[in-house]
C-alpha cells in the first residue's frame, strides 16, 4: 500500500491562490482530463499484472487519507498521486484478465468515450423537450439494439409506420426493471379484478423459478407483494434448472382456485448460479391462461441472443409484456446499462407517470415524444443512450458477434479441459460462457469432504491474486463458477487459470 510522504491534508494550511473559482475553466478541463486519459490508458495496460482481489481491511480507506474534508484546494496531481497510492490498490479489478468470479462488466473504448461525453454534457433529460437529442438518441439506440436481437416491431418506439405501441428505457439496473414492471403488472391486476384502490393487493400473485435472481424476490416486496403470495417454483436437473411449465400451471391454477389472482411471471434466460435458460414461449402460452404479466429477465445472456446461434433462446417473446437486458454485463457499455422494453408503453407509463405544472410542454402535449421519466422510478436520468449508440456505431454488429462468439469458445475450451480431468465435473450443461465445475466426490471421498475441498480450493485460488472464481450451490453441491467475458481476457488467461487451478487442486488432494 502506497502513501504520500507528507501529510495529504498540509495542502489545506494555506489557500493555493486567490484568483476567482473556475470548476469549468476550460484550459482544467483539458488538463484534468488528459490526465485522467492517461491513467485510463496506463491501468488497463498494468491491470493484468495487479492482484485481482485487494488485500484490505474494512476502513483503510479513511486511515490512508483524511476523515474531514479540505478547507483549501490542492493541485490536481495531489487528487490523482493519492488515486493511485491509496484507491487503486483497495480495488477489485472486474477488468483484470484473470477475472473469472461474477458475469463481466464489459468496456470498450467507445463506451468509456461515450460516457465521459455525456458526464461532460451533464443533460438531464427527463422529458423530451428537456434534452431533445438525449431522448431521441436513447430511442435510436434501443430500437437498433431490438433490431439486432430481432425483437418483435411490438417492443420497438419507431416502426417503419411510424411510432409503436410498445417502447423502451434505458434503466440502472435489471432491479429496477422488475420493479417498474411488477409496479405495472399489480396495477393491471387490480383493475382486472375489480379491485377498490389498492384494497385488492393481498389477493395479487406472483411466480418466478428458484433460480431467479434474488432481486426480483426484493423487488416484489418494494411493489408491495404479500411476501406469502411470491412463489419460488423448485427446479432441477431434469430441467437442466430452467422452470417447468407444468408445475408452473399448476401453481398458478391452485392460486386461482384459491381466489387469488395470478399477476406475473418472471422468466430467466441465462440464470447467475447456472445460466438455466426457462422456456420462454411455454411459460408465456400459461401466463396468457391467467392474463399474467411475462417478464423476461435476459440481463447477461440477452446479448448472445444478437448471434444467430443462441437467438432460439428467446423463441416466444413475441407473447411476453416486457424484456430485460444489460449491455454493461457482456455487450462492451459501461455501467450502468439496463435495457428495458415493453410491449405496450402505455401500461407502464400509466402506472408511472408525472405530470407536475413545471413540466408541462407543447411537445408533451402533442402525444408525439415519449417522456421518459415515466418509464422509470425517478424524474431525473442521465445520458445513457450516447454510450450505447457509440458502441454499435464504432464497432458494427460482426464485431459485437465475433466478441461473444470468442467468449463462448474460450469457455467451451475450459469446460473441454475440464471434462478431460477425472478429478473434476461439469455440474450443469454449460449455456453461453460460464461453466459449472467441481471436484467430485469419488473413492473415500464423500459429497461432504468434496463440498469442503471445493471450497478450500477457491479460496486458495482466489488468495493467490492471479484468479478470481465465486461459487453457487446447484443441487446441493457446492459449486465453482468460471465465468469468461472480461474485455481483456484472451486465450492465454483461460489456460493459466486452468494451470493454477490443477496445480492448487493437486496441493490440497495430495
Amino acid at each position: 500500500m502506497g502513501s504520500l510522504g507528507t501529510n495529504p491534508m498540509s495542502f489545506s494550511a494555506i489557500p493555493d491562490d486567490k484568483a476567482a473559482f473556475e470548476p469549468l475553466n476550460p484550459e482544467d478541463v483539458r488538463a484534468y482530463l488528459h490526465k485522467a486519459v492517461d491513467f485510463i490508458s496506463d491501468y488497463y495496460t498494468n491491470i493484468e499484472s495487479m492482484p485481482v482481489l485487494p488485500n484490505v481491511k474494512p476502513g483503510y480507506l479513511q486511515d490512508e487519507l483524511s476523515a474531514s474534508p479540505p478547507t483549501y484546494s490542492a493541485p490536481f496531481d495531489v487528487t490523482m498521486k493519492e488515486l493511485r497510492t491509496s484507491v487503486v490498490p483497495g480495488m477489485t479489478h472486474w477488468a483484470s484478465p484473470n477475472f473469472f468470479a461474477f458475469f463481466p462488466s464489459t468496456n470498450s473504448a467507445a463506451a468509456i468515450a461515450g460516457d465521459l461525453i455525456a458526464s461532460a454534457m451533464n443533460t438531464v433529460g427527463f422529458t423530451w423537450q428537456a434534452s431533445p437529442a438525449a431522448t431521441e438518441m436513447e430511442v435510436l439506440a434501443l430500437d437498433w439494439l431490438a433490431q439486432l436481437l430481432r425483437l418483435p416491431t411490438t417492443f420497438m418506439n419507431r416502426t417503419s409506420t411510424g411510432r409503436g405501441t410498445g417502447g423502451g428505457v434505458i434503466l440502472g439496473t435489471t432491479s429496477e426493471a422488475m420493479l417498474v414492471t411488477l409496479v405495472a403488472a399489480r396495477d393491471a391486476a387490480l383493475r382486472r379484478s375489480g379491485s377498490v384502490g389498492v384494497s385488492g393487493i393481498p389477493r395479487l400473485a406472483v411466480y418466478a423459478a428458484d433460480q431467479t435472481h434474488s432481486t426480483f424476490f426484493k423487488a416484489c416486496r418494494l411493489a408491495g407483494f404479500d411476501p406469502a403470495n411470491i412463489r419460488s417454483i423448485p427446479t432441477g436437473p431434469e430441467t437442466n434448472y430452467g422452470l417447468d411449465p407444468t408445475k408452473l400451471l399448476e401453481v398458478m391454477q391452485a392460486d386461482a382456485d384459491a381466489g387469488l389472482v395470478p399477476t406475473y411471471v418472471c422468466t430467466t434466460v441465462g440464470t447467475t448460479s447456472s445460466n438455466a435458460v426457462d422456456p420462454v414461449g411455454d411459460v408465456a402460452d400459461v401466463a396468457a391462461m391467467f392474463s399474467a404479466w411475462v417478464h423476461v429477465d435476459a440481463a447477461y445472456a440477452g446479448s448472445a441472443c444478437i448471434c444467430p446461434e443462441f437467438r432460439h433462446h428467446l423463441d416466444g417473446v413475441e407473447r411476453v409484456d416486457s424484456i430485460s437486458m444489460s449491455p454493461h454485463k457482456w455487450l462492451l457499455t459501461c455501467l450502468d446499462c439496463t435495457c428495458l422494453y415493453v410491449r405496450d408503453a402505455h401500461r407502464l407509463s400509466d402506472s408511472l407517470e408525472t405530470n407536475p405544472e413545471y413540466l408541462k410542454n407543447d411537445a408533451t402535449e402533442s402525444g408525439e415524444v415519449t417522456d421518459l421519466k415515466d418509464m422509470q422510478v425517478g424524474v431525473g436520468r442521465r445520458f445513457r443512450g450516447l454510450k450505447l449508440w457509440m458502441v454499435m456505431r464504432t464497432y458494427g454488429t460482426a464485431k459485437l458477434q465475433e466478441h461473444i462468439r470468442s467468449d463462448v469458445a474460450m469457455a467451451k475450451m475450459f469446460e473441454d479441459f475440464v471434462r478431460a480431468d477425472d478429478r473434476f465435473e461439469v455440474v450443469v450443461p454449460r449455456n453461453f460462457a460460464l461453466v459449472c465445475f467441481r471436484i467430485k466426490a469419488s473413492g473415500a471421498m464423500t459429497e461432504k469432504d468434496a463440498d469442503e475441498a471445493n471450497r478450500v480450493l477457491m479460496e486458495n485460488l482466489n488468495k493467490t491474486g492471479k484468479a478470481y472464481l465465486a461459487h453457487t450451490v446447484v443441487g446441493d453441491k457446492f459449486v465453482l463458477r468460471f465465468v469468461v467475458g472480461s474485455s481483456l481476457q484472451e486465450e492465454r488467461h483461460v489456460r493459466s487459470a486452468w494451470d493454477l487451478i490443477k496445480k492448487t487442486t493437486g496441493s490440497i488432494m495430495d
